[in-house]
């Protein structure tokens, strides 16, 4: 894969988003898009999403679904984006769960046993490998693994999990992100069920993890893609823009999931993506220069950002449309220029409500 850019980078990090003269459904060859958060929550589509990755993709972008929930197939999560307005086969979409079957695939032998903690998706990947799922400890499993298995997995399942990962059973992860986006808000994620097995065998084990932001998952979505000039799509710092960083492609958040304003404003190195948007629009659209105006200062558009005295400050500059994302991303130059001179914690409130968020 290939770095698209660098402009906003020095020895420490990223100290700014970066411009893009021509939109970025046209810069890139195709979008690895995340799915909870920046498609859909909670089985809905996130506004603008549909119409907006139909014009990508109209306008030649490849669009790729790469997700760490494994609860799915990926026919399922096809069908679905399908009767969302989003037209999508089986083919483009990458899972966790088929990161975390080739992981333990390349380290047991065919036909092995293991114990699946999850849903469907996450059987299926085990059986495309050659491997057998199995539900409790006592059907002497290779391996255990664990995926998001929904609201109703049962409570059981955790237990066999602990007892096998207990007695010394290797043990897997599709991912571990502590939460997950939904329609009604933000709810506990396959990360914290790999809590409850960790806790109950004493803190002892640890599994080895596939999904974002680590290796795994970034060799399954190239073998996958075969993308050229990818960018990530994310709404996560942790997953997805740590996942791009790690990768050494280039990425753009979205606010529409879980992370919002201040987090991104405190994001460590690996965790400032390449470019924000408020929403997958930005994929249709060129993104304004972040320009330092020599006063310590960060310009875009009509707004200037600028940290000191323990507080960040933004003020509009020119007259006429003064879009609140330029402010946010002049925020970004400010924040992570000063993270980078090794300024403790800014407060950015009165900045954010300044820009009325």
């Amino acid at each position: 894969m290939t770095v698209h850019g660098g402009r906003g980078r020095q020895d420490g990090g990223r100290t700014r988003p970066e411009g893009s003269a021509e939109p970025l459904s046209g810069a890139y060859d195709t979008a690895l898009l995340d799915l909870d958060g920046v498609v859909y929550a909670g089985g809905l589509a996130v506004p603008y999403a549909v119409e907006s990755l139909g014009a990508a993709r109209d306008g030649g972008m490849r669009l790729a679904y790469v997700t760490n929930n494994a609860l799915r197939t990926p026919e399922a999560v096809a069908e679905h984006l399908t009767e969302l307005g989003v037209p999508a086969e089986a083919g483009d979409v990458v899972t966790s769960a088929q990161a975390v079957a080739r992981l333990i695939a390349d380290e047991v032998p065919a036909g092995s046993r293991v114990l699946l903690v999850g849903g469907e998706g996450l059987a299926v990947a085990l059986r495309e490998r050659g491997l057998v799922p199995v539900e409790s400890a006592d059907d002497d499993p290779v391996a255990v693994v664990q995926g998001y298995g929904g609201p109703e997995l049962p409570w059981k399942r955790f237990a066999e999990a602990a007892y096998a990962v207990g007695r010394g059973v290797p043990w897997y992860a599709s991912n571990t992100d502590l939460t997950i986006p939904g329609a009604r808000g933000i709810g506990p994620g396959n990360g914290a069920a790999v809590e409850v097995v960790r806790i109950a065998t004493g803190g002892r084990f640890a599994p080895k993890v596939a999904g974002k932001p680590l290796p795994p998952m970034h060799r399954e979505t190239v073998l996958r893609t075969g993308a050229e000039r990818p960018l990530v799509v994310g709404d996560r710092l942790d997953t997805d823009i740590e996942g791009a960083f790690n990768g050494g492609v280039d990425s753009l958040l979205v606010l529409t999931g879980v992370t919002d304003v201040p987090q991104l404003l405190a994001a460590a190195p690996e965790h400032r993506p390449t470019y924000v948007a408020a929403d997958l629009r930005g994929l249709l659209t060129g993104q304004p220069e972040v320009v330092a105006d020599g006063d310590g200062g960060f310009v875009c558009g009509a707004w200037r950002a600028s940290a000191g005295g323990g507080a960040l400050a933004v003020e509009q500059v020119a007259a006429g449309d003064a879009d609140p994302m330029d402010g946010v991303r002049a925020l970004c130059g400010a924040a992570w220029t000063a993270a980078e001179a090794g300024a403790g914690a800014l407060d950015g409130e009165k900045a954010l409500a300044r820009l009325g968020l």
